[in-house]
Formats: structure tokens, sequence, C-alpha cells
């Protein structure tokens, strides 16, 4: 008799599920656990040990960076779901001619890599750029913002909108008509029907879509390299730390830096996203 045919049932059951879990768990250590925990130890393994990790707030151009990286990532964010929301809404309830196209071409921006991003940025906005030659032809100054970051900012909602329009618009799809039809016969104005009605539903679409724009803008790297490599931002200190200065133990320390407060907010919008939309019906 073999030795799983002498265990009770459920001992079999907890056998089979671990033997079922145990690749699952075996690529997860070889592709998240392993990498990460590689990085952390190169962090700590550098001239100043452990205490690299602190260097983001003690030293003065990391902690300008990881601000400016926060404070961008935020206002990419708010502008973002304010464009998305707004644009995802009509939509969903609006059909038009060119309707199915113009859906179809807000996707076009996934397509594009950082790097192709911040060229368009620079022919739009740089020195070259139209805007420039436009306000120069109109006021005989040429406005160049292009290697700055609000050229960045601009790069970063560009290819961010489509990522959290087209989850606003798959929630707003699933609302309940009979809810805003309620509000509206008990007397509530439109603007308290999105506020007191369509907001909350669609509260854990735009906290998941915010997070995921949040933690791309925190991370990209190809739109700012592209721009200018002295854009001050976490990604480009990395970069410069580990290519310019060969200092890998403190690249790695800020790369695993900011990895960690990606999650956590990451983490943070999940637990607060609760259940999912109200249901169609």
């Amino acid at each position: 008799m073999s030795v799983t045919a002498r265990l009770d049932p459920q001992s079999r059951d907890s056998l089979r599920l671990a033997a079922l879990l145990a690749p699952t768990a075996a690529l997860f250590a070889a592709f998240f656990l392993l990498p990460l925990a590689r990085l952390f130890v190169i962090g700590g393994g550098g001239d100043e040990g452990w205490a690299v990790y602190a260097t983001i707030l003690t030293n003065r151009n990391h902690l300008d960076s990881l601000i400016a990286t926060l404070l961008l990532s935020a206002g990419v964010t708010a502008v973002t779901l304010a464009v998305s929301t707004v644009a995802g809404l009509f939509l969903v309830r609006h059909r038009f001619p060119g309707h199915a196209i113009l859906v179809a071409m807000l996707t076009f921006p996934l397509a594009f890599p950082g790097v192709v991003i911040g060229f368009m940025v620079i022919m739009m906005a740089g020195r070259q750029g139209l805007i420039g030659a436009i306000t120069q032809a109109l006021t005989g100054s040429k406005l160049v913002f292009a290697y700055s970051m609000t050229g960045l900012f601009l790069g970063y909602v560009y290819f961010s909108i489509p990522r959290v329009i087209l989850t606003v618009m798959a929630a707003a799809e699933k609302l309940a008509p009979r809810l805003e039809e309620a509000a509206r016969s008990l007397g509530a104005s439109p603007w308290r029907v999105v506020a007191d009605v369509i907001l909350p539903a669609l509260k854990p679409a735009l906290l998941s879509a915010g997070a995921i724009a949040f933690a791309t803008s925190m991370g990209a790297f190809g739109t700012a390299f592209t721009l200018a490599t002295r854009i001050n931002v976490l990604p480009m200190t990395i970069y410069t730390e580990f290519t310019l200065q060969a200092n890998i133990a403190t690249a790695a320390a800020l790369s695993f830096l900011l990895g960690l407060i990606t999650w956590a907010a990451l983490a943070l919008a999940r637990s607060f996203a609760g259940s999912s939309v109200a249901a169609a019906g």
C-alpha cells in the first residue's frame, strides 16, 4: 500500500494542494523573492553598509529626488483621474458616429515605449517643437518646456490616461441606472447624483486605476531619460548612481526603496478599494 493511500482524506487533500502549489511557489521565489532579496543584500553591501538605506532621507539630492517623484506622480494621478473619469463617463453614456474608432484610438499610446513618448513631447514643446513655433509667431517669444518637469508631467499624463480611462469605462458600464433614477426622483441635482451615486460606485475602479497610474509614474524611466538626463526624479537618480558614479550599492538601495514605496501605495489603494462597483440591473 502506498504512503498516500494510508493517509486520511484531509491529509491527502493537503498533500495534493501542496503539490499543486509547489510550481507556483517555486516560480514566485525564483522571479520575485530572489531578485528582491539579492537587490536588498547588494544595497547593504557597500562601504556605508546598511546605513545606505537612510541616504534617501539624509542625502539632500536623494531626498529632493524622492519628493519631486512623489509630487509628480501624485499630480499625474490626480489629473489623469479627473480627465479619464469625465471622458470615460461621457463615452459610456453617449453614442455617436466614430465612437468605436475614438475609443480604439484612446488605447494607441499604450503601444509607445517611454522613449517615443519623450520624443513626441520634444516634437511638441521642444526647441524645434510645434508649440514653440506657434508662440513665436504669435508673441515673438518661443515657449519651450519639454526639457523640464512640465514636459515630463505632460508625457506621463499622456501614457497614463489610456490605462485609467479604459478601467473607468469598464466600471461605468456596470453602474445600475436605477440608482441614478432614484436619486433624481428624490430631487437630487446632477452634481449631487455624481457626488453621491456615481463617484462612490466608481470608487474601487478609481482607486485601482489611480494606484496603477501612480506606480507607473513613480518608476517610469524612458520618458525622463529622453527629455533630459538631469530631470530630478528617482529613476534618473538611480541611473546616475549606477552608470555615472558606479555606486552600485546606493543604486540598489534606492531601487529597493522605490519598489517598497510603490508597493505600499498599491497595497494601500487595494485596502481602500473594497468590493466591486454597483452591479447593473
